[in-house]
């Protein structure tokens, strides 16, 4: 019994951390219809950034996080005025292509100034500790993760459902001609999403970092964990990148546990049986 809840919150836990870093994604390649390739790379940039101005700057976590999340949002906010929004209607290869470049670029940057070893996030003392839930101790980081996973999910819906941003957002996907004809602001509307969608990953970053560590091919290895989250949720599906992310969060974790050779084997083998049932994604968007 203890071994089945421990493997149901660090599945949740972790699952979180890929939620808040692809729900971004899902939204840019879902519903903008771009492949962004370089959204592991903007995770990584957000963890970064936290790391350094806990450790170098001597900032408190509290302040620093909020700080590195608006530095990525801003981030992702001048790459797509400048260049991105270029590729727009061009090829989906066109876009994989230069937003690939674009990762292998930042992962040369930052190794060539932070250096190859894991980052690390000075946590406060109150995030270092941990709670006694009785049939196990859990670091309170752990229920951070896990709350602003849940925090990130309802914010997202609620955006998307009832905020004119999210009809704006929409409509300028669906009905690009009849949304520029109602004076939407379609350009706005694009550079503003996709910079809150470097944010979240950005946060996802931060917020991972004990469990996905900090270093240069980080935007790499885990893009790949990120982009399964968001094909099998259903490309543009909030509710759907949430199921997927704890799914196969607790699928991994649950391998690791009792079989630690198997881990991602048992992802991608679970990856491969929910899109043959659901080609489409658990939950896409109509």
């Amino acid at each position: 019994m203890q071994l089945l809840a421990n493997i149901l919150i660090d599945g949740l836990a972790y699952g979180m951390v890929l939620f808040v870093i692809a729900v971004g994604l899902s939204v840019t390649l879902g519903l903008m219809r771009f492949v962004n390739l370089s959204h592991g790379a903007l995770a990584m940039l957000g963890g970064y950034a936290c790391a350094f101005l806990t450790r170098e700057a001597g900032l408190s976590f509290w302040l620093a996080m909020p700080l590195a999340v608006l530095l990525t949002g801003l981030v992702g906010a001048m790459l797509e005025a400048v260049v991105l929004r270029h590729l727009y209607k061009r090829s989906e290869l066109s876009q994989v292509l230069f937003t690939i470049g674009l990762s292998f670029f930042l992962i040369a940057t930052t190794n060539a100034i932070a250096g190859p070893q894991v980052q690390l996030i000075m946590l406060p003392e109150r995030l270092s500790g941990s709670v006694d839930l009785g049939f196990r101790t859990l670091p309170v980081q752990r229920l951070l993760v896990i709350s602003a996973g849940l925090l990130v999910a309802l914010g997202a819906v609620l955006t998307m459902a009832r905020t004119r941003f999210g009809i704006w957002l929409r409509a300028a996907v669906d009905k690009p001609d009849a949304a520029a004809t109602l004076g939407i602001p379609i350009r706005r509307v694009q550079c503003v999403a996709f910079a809150v969608g470097a944010a979240l990953a950005g946060l996802g970053g931060i917020l991972g970092a004990e469990l996905m560590p900090l270093e240069p091919y980080y935007a790499l290895k885990y893009l790949v964990l990120v982009l399964v989250v968001v094909a099998v949720g259903g490309m543009g599906s909030i509710g759907g990148s949430l199921v997927a992310a704890v799914l196969l969060g607790t699928v991994e974790t649950a391998s690791k546990y009792l079989a630690s050779d198997w881990g991602s084997l048992a992802f991608f083998v679970t990856m491969a049986g929910l899109l043959a049932w659901r080609p489409n994604g658990l939950l896409q968007r109509s």
